[in-house]
């Protein structure tokens, strides 16, 4: 059966391909500063909405790429289920489908997994506009599996998302979060510890001094976690990791307030803690760490440093963006990821520079 909305979208891109016009893929807005700076018509795909299957059972929901994240949470929530990636919403509105093309994920994502491993299939628009699907709606369908994950995290520079099933998780029976005063490698080498050892962790965020650590799972699994790990009760958590989450956090509104840059370091878990001339919080159990750039942060020193430490740097958010937003390709990916463009996106059309001036 046809959908207006796509036969929609899928006019837009046709008339963008015959004329070589580029496109800009919008759905909630609230991840535009994220990436290059883009020009062009804008192609928003919030009217390709709506959760198409959602069957509890199966622990699966396919729902269309406009539909909001807080309604396809909540629908989640009464069956007692949600997104185990936990992702962030950085703003009112944000969809489906900017998730799913950010691949960005929250606090639990080290211990439930990131954002395509629980995509199972996705519905696009090509470049050429036509509609396409990879992977399906149930776990044991495999086919065309890796094209899905592929299109998490392109940035809508492969295809236009309208539709995506996942994975769902129960959610955990009991949660608490345990609060320690720690220096920032004191802190790094605990929660290294606590993660070689069979404790239910889903969460954790060091930031001036201060660790947090959520525990989620049985009643009885938290309830000897926290025991065993010690430190404080947190009381009101979710107000803590959601702010985490959406950068809603004193750090991020601090570095927002005074204007700086804002880069997203991912590195080996133990990595130690190096002082970068600005402010840091630490989540991911050591594996993710946020800076906000200071006078004395140098950008190359920033890259050097994390690619030293088996990672890469993003600058997630600034005013303005002197160097590349990701980290720079080593040439054999990069000549890949063109040659996929082309492929996907043969006329250039698609949020072109987006995730590089090269494609």
């Amino acid at each position: 059966m046809t959908d207006p909305a796509i036969e929609a979208l899928q006019a837009t891109v046709r008339r963008a391909a015959a004329t070589r016009a580029s496109l800009r893929i919008v759905g909630g807005g609230t991840k535009e500063f994220y990436g290059a700076s883009l020009s062009g018509e804008t192609l928003d795909v919030r009217a390709v909405t709506g959760v198409v299957d959602y069957d509890p059972t199966e622990l699966v929901i396919t729902a269309r790429a406009g539909t909001p994240l807080d309604a396809i949470e909540a629908t989640m929530r009464a069956a007692g289920q949600m997104l185990g990636f936990e992702p962030p919403r950085f703003g009112a509105g944000g969809t489906l489908g900017g998730a799913i093309a950010s691949g960005l994920s929250g606090p639990r994502r080290p211990y439930a997994g990131a954002a395509r491993d629980f995509v199972l299939g996705v519905g696009v628009v090509d470049g050429t506009g036509r509609a396409l699907s990879f992977g399906g709606r149930v776990m044991k369908n495999v086919a065309g599996f890796d094209v899905a994950r592929l299109m998490t995290g392109a940035m809508g520079t492969l295809g236009v998302i309208t539709e995506v099933s996942l994975k769902c998780l129960p959610r955990p029976h009991a949660e608490a979060t345990r609060l320690f005063e720690l220096s920032a490698d004191e802190s790094i080498a605990r929660v290294n510890e606590w993660g070689g050892q069979p404790l239910p962790l889903s969460a954790t965020c060091f930031h001036q001094g201060l660790l947090a650590v959520r525990l989620s799972g049985a009643p009885s699994a938290v309830a000897s976690a926290r025991a065993k790990l010690g430190g404080s009760e947190l009381e009101g958590a979710d107000a803590l990791w959601s702010s985490v989450r959406d950068h809603r956090h004193a750090f991020f509104a601090s570095a927002a307030s005074a204007a700086a840059p804002l880069w997203r370091l991912s590195v080996a878990s133990t990595a130690p803690y190096t002082d970068l001339g600005g402010e840091q919080l630490i989540e991911w159990g050591g594996a993710l760490r946020w800076l906000a750039a200071g006078a004395r942060t140098d950008a190359a020193k920033v890259r050097t440093w994390a690619q030293a430490q088996g990672g890469h740097a993003t600058l997630f958010r600034a005013a303005a963006k002197p160097v590349e937003v990701f980290h720079p390709l080593p040439s054999t990916l990069a000549a890949l990821h063109k040659r996929l463009k082309a492929t996907f996106d043969p006329h250039g059309i698609l949020n072109p520079g987006r995730l590089s001036a090269a494609f």
